[in-house]
């Protein structure tokens, strides 16, 4: 069964990698940059601000805990545990996988760039869906930057479901204890 999965994760691999042009290469990895999104961080900042100043420190120190939990979880954690090479570091794609740029670190299970942005879009939605209806198109920037990594030869898919899962549960995960501190903090200062 696992290698069945396996085989199944490299075929979809080669295939979406496959789909490339030399002059989307640069464009597409220009995207996996963080640089390239800090005008989106800080739209969003700014949107945070205007809907709720009081409430922007707790907003913020959420999204800084999702993306600490998805980050060690994702590269202190599953990397090494797994030890699944990077398919551009895999020798048995030589000649057959795409690779723009730069192949990173030698283990690819998880991807840390799906857990980071997921965990990001996932807060912020529990967050703002309230105040802030279109938030949900956060999850499309997710899904941009977690398929950059496939396109640029350095995940497979299940790297990157995972990496959104790992993500995705950062983010509940620090919802919760944005609450709970919040609740007990306000609970101190009206006694």
């Amino acid at each position: 069964m696992i290698e069945s999965i396996k085989n199944w994760d490299e075929k979809a691999f080669l295939w979406l990698n496959s789909y490339h042009s030399d002059g989307l290469d640069p464009i597409v990895f220009q995207l996996t940059q963080t640089i390239t999104w800090i005008p989106l961080y800080l739209l969003l900042l700014y949107l945070i601000y205007r809907k709720d100043p009081k409430n922007t420190a707790w907003v913020i120190g959420g999204v800084m805990l999702t993306i600490l939990l998805a980050d060690q979880v994702s590269t202190g954690l599953m990397k090494p545990y797994f030890e699944r090479l990077r398919p551009c570091h895999d020798p048995q794609w030589e000649g057959l996988l795409h690779n723009y740029g730069r192949c990173g670190g030698l283990y690819g299970f998880v991807s840390s760039h799906a857990a980071n942005t997921f965990g990001m879009a996932t807060f912020l939605t529990l967050i703002l869906r309230k105040n802030q209806k279109g938030i949900y198109w956060l999850f499309l920037y997710a899904v941009i930057v977690s398929y950059t990594r496939i396109y640029l030869g350095v995940h497979y898919p299940l790297d990157v479901i995972f990496g959104a899962l790992v993500g995705v549960l950062s983010a509940y995960l620090s919802w919760a204890v944005v609450v709970i501190l919040k609740r007990k903090i306000i609970k101190k200062v009206l006694e």
